[in-house]
């Protein structure tokens, strides 16, 4: 191979649009891209998503003389690309509230025969981050809960089916990105905990997932300047990449960066400049998601670090031998009848029931007097899609129990808090949802106000469930884990007298 060969199979780029335009195309006849990420704007069907993969596979194969790895972030939950006719699955933390490390397992076979039966063949999950920050902006209902053990044991569950299944998955974010405040996809967070500290709580779940064989691993853009003291991020980080993860830590696979137009990366130290120092620092696979002017100076730019000799060449020959093997790996067919099977549906609605959790309060008898209130779905993080749930959980609540409800902006206004207290006049209960209402706090200024009527009220957390935590006591409090019609769906099943079996796990 050549140099431009070897180094276009270790960019991951990503694209605009439901198939690919002359101009990526170009991009990658010219740089040899090996790999393409695929997100929910590039989905509009199962049949499109597996015209797109085909196509995406062939015209890469043609090129480089080598499949792609089609990457996707399939975690569940809030990140779940996949398109309405194919299962998707709940998140970690619902899966977590369960308190069954089989149910994770569960929903990795579901995804698996998803992915199979669509085209992608690299996972960007699980997620083994311990969310031990309560107002952490990006991880949240995306860990499996502030429990190191409890998210190696759910985490090691996940991954286990992806073995010799033609699929591959990825665990992220190291060394862990549960204690921080700021969402790298908008700043650069910082940690300040020494090794010690990272071995007693972050790194458990990781060397736990190294040990069962887990053939991926995506670096965090975080700083941790008591390891690194140079003021890179992890991504950037010889000492994290190579010193922690591949040499301390004994990891053999995969390792990846996150996407590196993130604003940690971009903001701070620039896309091509950070795509260079990833690759320096012995990264083997290096992503970028959208943004094609950045695409094509990254793929530039490390194309003359190489022939500047600013690369390894021994170390690079070395990874793009670990990235072939991995793809030999790979599954070559699509199976079209794996997706969307009846069974994965009511497999997948059932999880989203086992997880929903009662946390405090008194059931009451929730019927057409009810008056139902709440936002709708939004992007609280990059990590999210970019227009949230299709339905309003106050919408699909009140049409259910044919109520009174209203839709509330994310963060309620004083004026959006009164119009809420008069359209709830001459209801007998309320029923409130949020969604990150820790943070946005508007809900929580409502959730208080309706409290004050003196009514008989639930409230359920569609998403984090600290939410909770900041809401009056003696309200019915109920945490589902995933603002999703299935959640939500399970939710009414509460309402009406069904038992909540799950348990909360993260402490509030």
């Amino acid at each position: 191979m050549t140099l431009k060969e070897m180094l276009g199979q270790k960019l991951v780029f990503g694209f605009h649009g439901t198939t690919l335009s002359p101009e990526f195309k170009t991009l990658i006849r010219e740089y040899k891209i090996g790999n393409v990420i695929l997100f929910l704007r590039n989905v509009e069907s199962a049949a499109q998503l597996r015209q797109l993969c085909t196509g995406i596979r062939a015209f890469i194969l043609e090129e480089t003389g080598y499949p792609p790895f089609i990457v996707i972030d399939q975690e569940g939950g809030m990140v779940s690309r996949l398109p309405q006719d194919a299962v998707n699955v709940p998140g970690a933390m619902a899966l977590a509230a369960t308190g069954d490390p089989e149910n994770a397992r569960l929903a990795s076979q579901i995804t698996i025969r998803q992915l199979k039966g669509l085209g992608a063949n690299f996972n960007m999950a699980p997620v083994l981050d311990v969310n031990s920050n309560a107002s952490n902006p990006v991880i949240g209902v995306r860990s499996f809960g502030d429990n190191p053990d409890a998210v190696a044991a759910f985490g090691c569950a996940s991954l286990a089916p992806y073995a010799h299944s033609g699929v591959l998955c990825c665990a992220k974010h190291f060394p862990g990105h549960g204690n921080t405040a700021v969402d790298s996809h908008l700043g650069l967070p910082r940690v300040d905990k020494t090794e010690e500290e990272l071995e007693a709580l972050e790194l458990v779940p990781f060397r736990r997932a190294i040990e069962a064989g887990v053939p991926a691993v995506m670096m965090s853009h975080v700083l941790f300047p008591k390891l690194e003291p140079k003021g890179l991020p992890c991504t950037m980080s010889r000492r994290m990449v190579t010193g922690l993860l591949r040499e301390k830590l004994g990891f053999q696979g995969l390792i990846l960066t996150d996407c590196m137009e993130m604003l940690a990366i971009q903001d701070h130290f620039g896309t091509a400049n950070g795509v260079v120092a990833s690759i320096q620092a012995g990264v083997d696979l290096a992503e970028i998601s959208s943004t094609f002017a950045l695409e094509e100076a990254a793929a530039k730019a490390l194309l003359e670090a190489g022939e500047q000799g600013k690369l390894d060449l021994t170390e690079i020959r070395l990874s793009v031998e670990r990235i072939l093997r991995y793809k030999q790996q790979l599954f070559r067919e699509i199976t079209p009848a794996l997706c969307n099977r009846p069974e994965d549906r009511a497999a997948s609605e059932a999880l989203s029931r086992k997880a929903v959790t009662a946390l405090s309060g008194t059931p009451f008898p929730v019927n057409e007097k009810t008056f139902f209130c709440g936002c709708a779905d939004y992007r609280a993080s990059g990590a999210g899609n970019e227009t949230g749930a299709a339905s309003t959980a106050p919408g699909y609540l009140g049409q259910r129990f044919g109520a009174k409800h209203l839709v509330t902006p994310k963060d309620p206004t004083e004026a959006d808090i009164q119009a809420a207290l008069a359209a709830a006049q001459g209801c007998e209960s309320i029923v409130f949802t949020t969604c990150n209402a820790h943070l946005f706090r508007g809900q929580l200024a409502l959730a208080r106000a309706l409290s004050a009527l003196g009514k008989p009220m639930a409230a359920a957390a569609l998403r984090n469930p600290y939410d909770l935590s900041a809401l009056p006591e003696g309200l019915w409090k109920l945490a589902v884990y995933d603002y999703a019609e299935p959640s939500i769906a399970a939710l009414a099943e509460i309402l009406l007298g069904g038992k909540a079996q799950g348990t909360c796990p993260v402490k509030l």
